[in-house]
């Protein structure tokens, strides 16, 4: 999957239009199938990040308002979906996952203008996953006496999920689809810079005809997942997002008996050897960074490159980097859109002005960018030193920390030798290299040539402080379920 290659049909085409996308003045709460104003009647402005627009109102939950939507999962737990067979669950994901693909262009738009992701990554890869996970979860609902022979299952219940920005409505099939699978109801909380794509899932979900109260969206900031976490009436906490929260998290329901899995921060080291194909590791290395303006938990934002090719490899990439373009998401040759929010543009800057700050030679490719809406080139350090800041903590945009190394122990040392452990990359055109690799990296996912690889067969999670537990494939499963 290289998402920076641009067809020949691609060249002259236009913006895409958003005359056919149906997009409510204001969304209200979804709870027990229906959508209903707060208790407490606060709303915030969903923003346009290329434009600096106002998309649509989003409703601030109370409380109050998530007591109601656990009480509806609760109740629709007890008296309808567990009682529902596995081979009708699955007809309704099924069904689930036809009408996101019926209604995939809405939804790619949706996605570009809410967050700021080129349309060509919300179309091409976003939304085609959107609607596999929700496929491949609906055909295992009625096989889990396959997927986990000789032993004894049950849904845990109730199941809070929080998800992040940077992937919204791909975050929530990860965490919905096999939820529902396994017998559980769902209370799922979108990030509040990008909750339209999860209000018109829950438009979805009500045309499937889902039982009322098998799925509930309450939307609003970090009170409201806090209040989520800390309900009693949830049984298991899904929760993305940055290794921060992840530990309050972690620290507020010890002591329970609530299942949990964290998928959190990261520091991807990309690693390339002198003996890897030089250009294809070059796309891979564009794709690992600058795939979602960064905004990747695990993008490669650590490059090692051994020293023998080190400068063969940066006038490649800065040639590269050069071809690439910013500007209007909904351009289909765009490459690198517009950061999440202001918030999130402002942090970006700083960290690229503390590398500098620590001695590190930047690189920004060049080009014009629009007078509205929030911009990032993308960029490249390098001179970074193992110690430094943006070599040890996320940035989550379009930065990458370039740094050497000769031999095979020195660079594991090296990768290894940070928080996170979400994922990894390595190019090199010796199997035996990559498996002797592999087998001592700490990270989660390791890709061998190739980089951002997804796929609803294959488990994603960390080490460390990159979170615990896995999502995707069985181990999606086994994490909504009481195996023994």
């Amino acid at each position: 999957m290289n998402n920076f290659q641009t067809s020949p049909w691609q060249l002259d085409a236009a913006p895409e239009s958003t005359d056919h996308i149906k997009i409510k003045d204001a969304y209200g709460l979804f709870i027990n199938g229906e959508f209903v104003p707060s208790s407490g009647g606060e709303t915030f402005d969903s923003i346009n990040p290329a434009t600096e627009q106002r998309l649509t109102t989003i409703t601030e939950s109370t409380v109050d308002d998530v007591d109601k939507a656990v009480i509806a999962a609760s109740n629709a737990y007890k008296k309808v979906w567990s009682k529902t067979s596995p081979a009708a669950r699955g007809k309704y994901l099924f069904r689930i996952a036809r009408l996101i693909q019926e209604r995939s262009k809405e939804l790619a738009v949706v996605e570009t203008i809410d967050g700021g992701k080129p349309i060509r990554e919300s179309r091409d890869v976003d939304i085609p996953l959107v609607a596999a996970h929700f496929f491949y979860y609906a055909g295992w609902a009625d096989k889990l006496s396959y997927a986990f022979p000789n032993r004894s299952i049950q849904p845990l219940g109730v199941a809070g999920q929080v998800i992040p920005w940077n992937f919204p409505l791909l975050m929530a099939a990860w965490k919905i689809a096999p939820a529902l699978a396994c017998g559980n109801t769902v209370v799922l909380k979108p990030a509040e810079t990008t909750s339209v794509s999860a209000m018109i899932l829950a438009e979805i979900i009500q045309q499937s005809e889902l039982p009322p109260g098998v799925v509930n969206i309450v939307t609003g900031h970090g009170a409201v997942g806090e209040a989520i976490v800390n309900h009693p009436g949830v049984d298991k906490i899904a929760f993305t997002g940055s290794t921060v929260v992840g530990k309050e998290i972690r620290t507020s329901i010890a002591g329970s008996k609530k299942r949990c899995t964290l998928e959190l921060g990261g520091k991807a080291a990309n690693i390339v050897f002198a003996d890897a194909p030089i250009d294809q590791a070059v796309e891979g290395i564009v794709n690992g960074i600058y795939f979602n303006q960064g905004h990747v938990c695990c993008a490669g934002s650590r490059l090692f490159v051994q020293e023998s090719i080190r400068e063969e490899v940066l006038k490649k990439l800065k040639h590269r980097m050069g071809t690439l373009r910013v500007g209007d998401p909904l351009d289909k040759n765009t490459d690198i859109g517009a950061i999440n929010s202001k918030r999130q543009l402002d942090r970006i800057e700083s960290w690229i002005e503390l590398g500098r700050e620590e001695g590190a030679e930047l690189y920004q490719a060049g080009g014009e960018l629009p007078d509205r809406g929030y911009w990032c080139r993308p960029s490249v350090f390098t001179e970074v030193a193992q110690s430094s800041r943006i070599a040890q903590e996320e940035i989550f945009g379009p930065v990458l920390a370039v740094q050497t190394f000769r031999t095979v122990a020195e660079v594991i040392k090296k990768a290894n030798n940070t928080p996170y452990g979400l994922s990894a990359g390595i190019w090199t055109d010796k199997g035996s290299k990559i498996f002797n690799m592999t087998a001592q990296m700490r990270a989660g996912v390791v890709w061998a040539n190739s980089y951002n690889q997804f796929d609803p067969v294959s488990p994603f999670g960390g080490y460390k402080e990159s979170g615990f537990g896995r999502e995707g494939g069985l181990h999606g499963l086994a994490a909504y379920l009481d195996v023994s």
